[in-house]
């Protein structure tokens, strides 16, 4: 059995209010043209295929198109995509109905019978190669919000509920397989060891309290296909446990990822390789700085003049880090001026203040609203009002009203 791994497209996403539709719409072109090439039997596509919960529709056409494309192609192919933390786990299922017709299928819940006991049959999907003999068993377990894991006889650790939510998936998975038969889980977690990225990655919960344990993922699991972490990466070392990463940057933090999507062949129920297929880049990533301003105006009128043959779309996205010693009001100005005709898109300016103040104060880069997330604008504002650091109980109730509030606003 072969196996493509991708996860975290992010279709819909935005660099500082520029949108990607050409870099999606380049990589889904690519993937379609490795589908053909390759021909595997599964796509696995772990979480956050959206990024936000109420996409817009272009983004939404995308995924649908490229599935639509993706069985035209191979209709023996089998897709298995679930939710992650920035999908509305609703709206991922609403069309599964439809999608099933195309061997489609989209997990955004869990969901649990009337004796309290998981639903099983729902996560778990029959893998079969090109004759239809089934060789092995997907656990599909989307992204798990609180309210899907706690209370009741899973207690109200947020935690140990998602770690006992694979637990009785993992256990009815052995207990459903035929001897040689694959089992693959495909998650959107954080899982503990893994290497997140600086500021393009959304915490499940707080800090490290959200990581699971690669333990999870027993001897008897032949592949896990991760989603939520952007950069491509294994856990513990281990070739079967593996996040493919995101198939473009989505931050300036992310230029120098290799993105790819993982290739995984498996005879019978053993691994047998995992190999990277790299995606070329659409549209590059560029920063210029550090430097003082009037070095960074020289550096900037030496970039490449624009090719007004060239593609405007495949223009860098450029990001400009300058060092000031006050405030300068014509700072967009004088940089825009250095920019004009240049064969790059200006979507950033970073200003780091070298002052007289403590070393703490020396170095402090201008802070964007939209570099922050929830907890962390929540965690100044504690420290503005009170006058001291956010306790970690406090940070973890926030993050629990967050996701109720997230969990809400879902809804298509």
């Amino acid at each position: 059995m072969r196996l493509f791994h991708t996860s975290d497209w992010h279709l819909g996403q935005n660099l500082h209010g520029q949108e990607r539709d050409f870099e999606h719409a380049s990589f889904l072109t690519w993937l379609l043209a490795r589908l053909a090439e390759r021909n595997p039997d599964v796509l696995l596509i772990a979480g956050d295929i959206f990024d936000t919960v109420n996409p817009p529709v272009k983004s939404q056409e995308r995924l649908y198109d490229f599935i639509v494309s993706a069985h035209e192609q191979n209709p023996q192919l089998t897709i298995v995509m679930i939710a992650g933390n920035h999908d509305s786990g609703s709206r991922i299922e609403l069309p599964a109905p439809l999608m099933r017709r195309l061997r489609t299928h989209a997990l955004g819940r869990v969901l649990w019978l009337d004796d309290g006991v998981l639903d099983v049959d729902r996560l778990l999907l029959p893998l079969t190669n090109a004759k239809g003999k089934i060789v092995g068993w997907c656990l599909a377990l989307p992204f798990l919000r609180p309210a899907e894991v706690t209370g009741a006889a899973l207690g109200d650790n947020y935690l140990r509920g998602i770690g006992q939510v694979h637990e009785m998936l993992i256990a009815a998975a052995n207990q459903r397989r035929k001897k040689g038969q694959a089992l693959i889980a495909i998650s959107h977690a954080h899982m503990a060891g893994g290497s997140v990225s600086e500021d393009s990655e959304r915490s499940l919960i707080i800090g490290n309290a959200e990581a699971l344990p690669a333990s999870l993922f027993g001897d008897s699991i032949t592949y896990v296909a991760l989603g939520h972490l952007h950069k491509p990466q294994r856990i513990n070392g281990e070739d079967r446990i593996r996040y493919s990463g995101s198939p473009i940057p989505l931050s300036f933090s992310e230029i120098g990822y290799q993105h790819q999507i993982l290739e995984i062949e498996c005879d019978g129920d053993k691994l047998v390789s995992v190999k990277p297929l790299l995606i070329p880049r659409a549209v590059n990533l560029q920063r210029v700085g550090p430097a003082p301003l009037a070095e960074l105006l020289l550096q900037l009128r030496d970039l490449p003049d624009i090719d007004l043959l060239a593609d405007v779309d495949r223009q860098p996205w450029l990001e400009v880090r300058v060092r000031l010693d006050e405030p300068q009001p014509d700072l967009r100005n004088q940089i825009e001026a250095a920019l004009e005709g240049k064969a790059v898109r200006l979507v950033r300016i970073a200003a780091e203040y070298a002052g007289k103040g403590s070393r703490e104060d020396a170095n402090q880069d201008l802070i964007e609203l939209d570099q922050l997330s929830p907890q962390e604008l929540f965690s100044r504002a504690w420290q503005d009002s009170y006058g001291s650091e956010v306790d970690e109980q406090t940070l973890q109730d926030f993050a629990t009203l967050l996701q109720d509030v997230q969990l809400e606003s879902e809804q298509p």
